[in-house]
């Protein structure tokens, strides 16, 4: 997965998968009635407001990262667990969706290549690294620990004591996770979610194709 032809693509592809996926925290935050995303400049599709350096060197270099987070003000919502965690969900949500629909989209023009006899190699690698590279970030960020989406998602069934405790600590313990990231801990579990989703996608897209085409 490490080679110059996969890094060349990956940085482009990083990219969008963090901006698509800050924006998406901020808009979901934003319908829910919190100003501050729209205030803090952080519902644009500009990623030179979302990244984080290290983040992004991660993501492009092991294919999982983050961005800077998007402030939100949870006082705003009418149910303030709730909405943390409809807010948290959009981001690997939009993940997925990009992962889906650019799978989607490469297929056919494999199809439409292929029948005109076009080279398929570079495209079928684009397909590729887009789809693992959305997928990474979403399986990274859906882990249940704060600050990660996966806790605040998972909050919804923690009792409030527990939840807000545990959030007064989240500024530690990203620095843990930075470590373990690092160091691969979580490169298994990582990789068997994006394999299970990558393998999902591309049999729903194929039977969708089976049926259309």
């Amino acid at each position: 997965m490490l080679n110059i032809e996969n890094i060349l693509l990956g940085v482009p592809i990083t990219l969008l998968a963090l901006t698509v996926h800050e924006c998406s925290h901020g808009w979901v935050s934003d319908k829910l009635g919190d100003p501050t995303p729209r205030a803090q400049g952080r519902l644009t599709l500009n990623p030179l407001a979302h990244l984080d350096i290290v983040g992004t060197i991660l993501m492009i270099i092991t294919g999982f990262g983050w961005a800077k987070p998007v402030v939100i003000n949870p006082n705003y919502y009418k149910d303030r667990k709730k909405g943390m965690a409809l807010c948290a969900a959009a981001g690997p949500l939009s993940n997925f969706l990009l992962a889906f629909f650019g799978m989607l989209i490469g297929y056919i023009l494999l199809f439409v290549f292929a029948k005109f006899n076009l080279p398929t190699k570079l495209l079928s690698t684009v397909i590729y690294v887009f789809a693992w590279r959305n997928l990474c970030f979403m399986v990274f960020n859906l882990i249940p620990l704060p600050p990660l989406d996966g806790f605040k998602v998972a909050g919804l069934l923690i009792p409030n004591k527990i939840y807000y405790t545990i959030l007064r600590y989240e500024q530690f313990v990203i620095f843990a996770i930075m470590a373990l990231s690092i160091f691969g801990v979580f490169d298994k579990i990582i990789g068997t979610g994006v394999y299970f989703f990558l393998r999902l996608i591309d049999r729903t897209v194929m039977t969708l194709l089976g049926i259309f085409l």
